[in-house]
């Protein structure tokens, strides 16, 4: 018997029918054509890629047991999906789009020892378990992935570092792996991509990826429920273990006091410890020097901003996995006109789709610089205490050291609070941090100095205008 795209198909779907809601297989399967049988390819065409993207993630298990039953174990399925997105013409333009054929990652069940005599539990900070085996959520996101991941200049050295931790968690001289640079040039996308690379070469190993604000609550939770042991012995269970943004451990001794006990513990066993920062560890305020000591232990690599060419390939990886083709001149003037970081190139980028889309306008040149400054003229600068005292000390016609010295003069001390001030206003640092770094100084100093600052500026004309220009300054 000759199998065609449409006895295939119909075989699959009284299969499906009988495992999924009436309501459901009328929603998302009815709909559905079949196009074209070639080997062990299936091709469906389905209304618009969000119904690819819903069949992907919730049905993909059901469409893949179905095709197997009719095709074999080689059987795979490729989506025709019509792209509202063919602005020259009237037609959907139709895009093919492989099933990416995987399954969400899936939570790792580890075996903890329990104290028989009071038949007391290891509480999970994620979930808390009934049960002997607790369930550990990687919280990872399977489409960050090394495959999307573009390298350049920028990025090699942390892209093929992770690649070597990947194949070899905790058997390589990459421990820990510290990933730095400034915002949005894809640390938490390789961390990511590290620990679901690891997942699929290595599905007994327990990887778990948590934000340190995350880590930190969950610590502060277990000292108010007494239960500090359990919280260290859940994470010495970890065979990888990645922590997003370590620089916001800055100021919390209690944390990083646990976290030192963790990293030995991981460390001294063959486990991974992956780490992502706004700055590399010799930068880092606040941060014990037994803690920094370790991170420095391992390999410290950096991403930087991608170069034009990065860029390019970038914005072209990104259209082609949206299904969408864009004139070459205009992918180069976005490149050519946002430098700074990838988040802000795939804004501009998904801005200029979604103008075209809703809109009903052709991709152009004017459009795209529309876009472009108005994501330049709207994106926040990005700057460092550093920058803020070396700006006041300028502006003021002093030096740094002067500014951060313990005299007493009027206007050194107000130039000393203008810092404060801007360094509460323009980052994310905290109060003690900042006052640790303009003259080693305590938090309680910095409060003063921005309520001085907020009544010298309603009462004295001229300390008013300091604080205009300053912004003017440091702000554009």
């Amino acid at each position: 018997m000759s199998f065609t795209a449409e006895s295939v198909w119909t075989d699959c779907l009284s299969f499906i029918k009988d495992n999924i809601k009436p309501q459901a297989y009328k929603t998302w399967f009815e709909p559905i054509k079949p196009v074209k049988l070639s080997g062990e390819a299936l091709t469906i065409q389905v209304p618009s890629k969000f119904f690819y993207e819903w069949l992907e993630e919730h049905y993909i298990k059901l469409l893949r047991v179905a095709l197997v039953r009719q095709l074999g174990n080689e059987a795979k399925l490729i989506y025709d999906v019509k792209m509202e997105n063919n602005y020259s013409s009237n037609r959907p333009q139709i895009v093919k789009i492989p099933s990416s054929n995987r399954d969400p990652l899936k939570p790792q069940k580890v075996t903890v020892p329990l104290d028989s005599s009071s038949k007391r539990e290891l509480r999970n900070p994620f979930i808390i378990p009934g049960l002997q085996k607790v369930k550990i959520e990687s919280q990872l996101n399977a489409n960050y992935s090394f495959a999307n991941f573009i390298e350049g200049d920028s990025n090699r050295l942390a892209r093929s570092a992770g690649m070597a931790v990947a194949n070899k968690p905790g058997g390589t001289s990459f421990n820990p792996l510290l990933i730095y640079g400034g915002v949005g040039l894809g640390k938490t996308h390789l961390s990511h991509a590290i620990g679901v690379d690891i997942k699929d070469k290595y599905p007994d190993k327990t990887v778990l990826y948590i934000s340190s604000e995350k880590f930190t609550q969950q610590f502060i939770d277990s000292v108010k429920s007494n239960t500090r042991n359990d919280f260290i012995h859940f994470y010495q269970m970890i065979d990888v273990l990645i922590i997003d943004d370590v620089q916001f451990l800055s100021g919390k001794a209690g944390t990083q006091d646990v976290f030192f006990h963790i990293f030995n513990h991981l460390h001294q066993n063959g486990k991974q410890v992956i780490l992502t920062s706004d700055k590399a560890p010799v930068d880092m305020q606040d941060i014990e020097q037994r803690l920094l000591s370790r991170f420095k232990w391992g390999l410290s690599a950096e991403l930087q901003s991608p170069d034009y060419e990065t860029r390019i390939s970038i914005l072209q990886n990104k259209l082609y996995r949206d299904g969408v083709e864009m004139p070459v001149d205009i992918i180069e003037y976005i490149a050519k006109n946002i430098k700074s970081n990838v988040r802000e190139l795939e804004g501009v980028l998904i801005s200029m789709i979604a103008q075209a889309s809703f809109n009903r306008k052709e991709f152009s040149i004017e459009l795209a610089k529309q876009i472009v400054d108005k994501f330049v003229k709207n994106t926040k600068k990005e700057v460092s205490i550093d920058y803020i005292q070396k700006e006041v000390s300028k502006y003021f016609d002093m030096d740094v050291a002067t500014l951060q010295s313990k005299t007493r003069k009027r206007h050194i001390v107000q130039a000393r609070q203008l810092a404060m001030y801007f360094a509460k206003r323009l980052t994310k640092t905290s109060l003690a941090s900042i006052g640790n770094q303009i003259g080693q100084r305590d938090h309680a100093t910095v409060l003063h100095a921005c309520k001085t600052v907020d009544n010298l500026t309603e009462t004295d004309k001229q300390f008013r205008k300091y604080v205009d220009d300053l912004t003017k300054k440091l702000t554009f």
